[in-house]
């Protein structure tokens, strides 16, 4: 089974920002993944104001999601990163959050997108993902 990270030599160093260049994989069950937000379990908002206690907030719900459809964040194929009115100041405390929840696992292919709003004006951020499994 085949489920390697894909960081060219001759690209830059994307691992120094929480992410790989792609996913290469054989997996067959696929898992698809809502955004989650910086919300804990009885809809209460995490950390207001703070980009990086959403961020912290989003990954752990992410893994709870995982964890319940029998994944692992080892398992993550692709994330994308939504980010309320994006600076360049956000990027130190989200990819610190990030390095968090991947740990020592080698990060799936994510790509950051800066956007003007989410669905409630508290969000600062949202994260959603796919997870491939063996069939």
């Amino acid at each position: 089974m085949i489920h390697d990270a894909v960081n060219p030599d001759h690209m830059y160093d994307s691992l120094a920002f929480g992410f790989s260049h792609a996913c290469r994989t054989d997996r067959q069950l696929t898992i698809h993944c809502a955004g989650q937000v910086a919300w804990d379990r009885a809809g209460n908002l995490v950390g207001e104001g703070d980009i990086a206690a959403q961020a912290r907030q989003a990954l752990a719900n992410l893994k709870t999601v995982l964890t319940a459809a029998g994944a692992g964040i080892e398992d993550l194929v692709r994330i994308r990163t939504y980010v309320v009115q994006h600076k360049p100041e956000y990027l130190e405390p989200v990819g610190m959050a990030l390095g968090e929840f991947y740990g020592d696992i080698t990060p799936a292919p994510n790509t950051w997108i800066g956007v003007h709003s989410l669905a409630m004006p508290e969000f600062l951020i949202e994260v959603e993902a796919t997870a491939a499994l063996p069939g």
